[in-house]
C-alpha cells in the first residue's frame, strides 16, 4: 500500500482520535523522565500532536512534529493557539521514516503509540537523527495482545517481533544499538477495559 492509501486510512480517523486519552497518557508517559532544556525534539509519526505538546514541558528550543496523515496534522495544528502559544512547534506532513532532519541533529526522539506500523527500520533513523547521548522515548504494543483489525492490519510491518515482557521491549532498543535501556509496563485501567503497552527510554552511543 502506497503512502497516500496508508495516509487515506489514517485521515479517516483523524476527527475522533483525541477521544481516546490513552494516546495522550503514553505520551506523558514518554516525556516524564526526560531531562528539560533539549534543543530539537522530533515526534515520529505525532498523530493529532500528543507527544508534541507535552514535549512542551521539557523546555526544548524546538520541536518538529511528523505525521503522513494530513488530516492528523492539521487536528494537531488546530491546537497550537492555545497549547503552543509561543509557536515552538513545527509540524510537517511527511512519511515518519526517515525523519526529515540531518544526521545527529536531534536532542530527544519521541515515537507514541505508532511503532506497530513503523517497523524496525525506524531504529536505524532515530540512531541517525539522534546526536551521541541524545535520548529515544517510545512505546510499543505487546505481542501478546496486539489484534490489528481491518485495513490497519495491512500496515504492521513484518520485520519487527512485539514484545511479551519489559526484557523484550527493551531489547528491540539495546539490539538495534541504543545504550542505557529501561523499559517497563505502562498500563491504564478505564471504565470498560484495561490498556497496557511498554514503554522505553535508551540512549544514542
Amino acid at each position: 500500500m502506497d503512502h497516500d492509501a496508508r495516509a487515506a486510512v489514517f485521515d479517516g480517523t483523524a476527527e475522533h482520535y483525541d477521544e481516546d486519552t490513552f494516546h495522550a497518557q503514553v505520551a506523558d508517559a514518554l516525556v516524564a523522565p526526560l531531562p528539560t532544556g533539549p534543543g530539537l525534539v522530533l515526534d515520529v509519526a505525532t498523530g493529532t500532536g500528543f507527544a508534541a505538546y507535552a514535549a512542551l514541558r521539557l523546555k526544548p528550543s524546538r520541536v518538529l512534529a511528523v505525521d503522513l496523515s494530513p488530516a492528523m496534522v492539521a487536528k494537531a495544528e488546530a491546537k497550537a493557539s492555545s497549547l503552543d502559544p509561543s509557536g515552538l512547534i513545527t509540524w510537517q506532513v511527511a512519511p515518519a521514516v526517515p525523519m526529515p532532519s540531518p544526521d545527529g541533529s536531534a536532542d530527544v526522539v519521541l515515537c507514541a503509540s505508532s511503532l506497530h506500523f513503523l517497523g524496525a527500520v525506524a531504529f536505524a533513523d532515530w540512531l541517525r537523527v539522534l546526536r551521541p547521548g541524545g535520548r529515544l522515548a517510545f512505546s510499543v504494543v505487546s505481542g501478546a495482545r496486539f489484534r490489528p483489525s481491518g485495513a490497519f492490519a495491512e500496515f504492521v510491518p513484518r520485520d519487527i517481533t512485539f514484545p511479551t515482557d519489559n526484557t523484550e521491549a527493551a531489547a528491540l532498543a539495546s539490539s538495534a544499538g541504543f545504550v542505557d535501556v529501561s523499559a517497563r509496563t505502562f498500563t491504564v485501567t478505564g471504565e470498560d477495559r484495561v490498556r497496557s503497552v511498554f514503554v522505553v527510554h535508551a540512549t544514542a552511543p
